[in-house]
């Protein structure tokens, strides 16, 4: 089975092209700003309002483009970076991260929480869930470019990639990493986010499930040439970036537990009833 080799270009105006990577980023950003706003209405505790999950989108969207774009340039093109420091401004080229947008991520929650006179992990167990999805669509956005493909494999599924220059059948890993970090994740984080859990044991969750679901992706997927393998022919940089999360979120969850601290449910203003005139009464 050979790629499709779709256009990644989905529409072109003059010398403007919008590509369907970027598609990808704005229906994911939509959707996860429709899933807040949907399920901040039906879960008062929650504290958050229409306003606020529309502000807090626009923060995050700066959090994951210029930390997306900033941990890509750092992780994976640091010695580039160094000859050439603005590359880091050459978004044209493509290249982000998905631990440098999550590390943005974190940054724009925690101004966003600032701002707002919330508590750090109230606004993050509230976006874990709603972040998924977004994933998904990401690596949906690869799978249509023919990048970041995976090992090579004599699976039937296999599927060649002409961008490699070797017609060699390989996993696409893409998928598995939509199957994985963008389904299973966000059912997982869904569900168990349905009811109330301590504050930061969703946060907690989301950390440890995609450390875990990326390690696992990373022994199908074929490493950045110019990096390569870190150590044995398995280790990975996205290895090495993934299984700290596993380790600092097992942390988190166990002292969401272990002194659990629940938000207290928003209670709803109402008017003090009038008190009829005594005189008005006697009538």
């Amino acid at each position: 089975m050979v790629h499709p080799q779709f256009d990644p270009v989905f529409f072109s105006i003059g010398p403007l092209s919008i590509h369907w990577y970027g598609i990808m980023y704005l229906v994911g950003f939509l959707l996860a700003q429709y899933l807040g706003i949907w399920r901040a209405k039906r879960d008062a505790w929650r504290g958050f309002s229409k306003e606020e999950i529309q502000d807090l989108l626009f923060y995050s969207v700066l959090g994951v483009i210029i930390g997306g774009r900033v941990g890509y340039v750092i992780f994976y093109h640091f010695d580039y970076f160094l000859q050439n420091p603005l590359y880091l401004f050459k978004i044209n080229e493509g290249g982000m991260s998905f631990h440098g947008g999550f590390l943005g991520v974190v940054a724009a929650v925690l101004l966003f929480a600032r701002a707002k006179g919330k508590k750090l992990f109230q606004v993050g167990d509230f976006v874990a869930p709603l972040v998924p999805p977004g994933l998904l669509l990401g690596r949906f956005g690869n799978f249509i470019n023919g990048e970041l493909w995976g090992r090579p494999t004599d699976v039937p599924w296999g599927m060649i990639f002409p961008q490699a220059n070797d017609m060699v059948a390989r996993h696409p890993s893409q998928l598995y990493q939509m199957a994985g970090e963008g389904l299973l994740l966000f059912i997982i984080l869904w569900l168990y986010s349905t009811k109330q859990r301590p504050r930061m044991a969703v946060s907690a969750l989301f950390i440890i499930g995609y450390g875990v679901l990326r390690t696992a992706a990373e022994f199908f997927r074929e490493p950045d040439e110019h990096i390569g393998y870190l150590l044995g022919g398995y280790l990975t940089e996205g290895m090495v970036l993934s299984l700290p999360m596993i380790v600092v979120g097992a942390v988190m969850l166990f002292i969401a537990y272990k002194k659990p601290v629940f938000d207290q449910p928003s209670v709803a203003k109402t008017s003090a009833p009038k008190k009829k005139n005594a005189k008005a009464k006697n009538k």
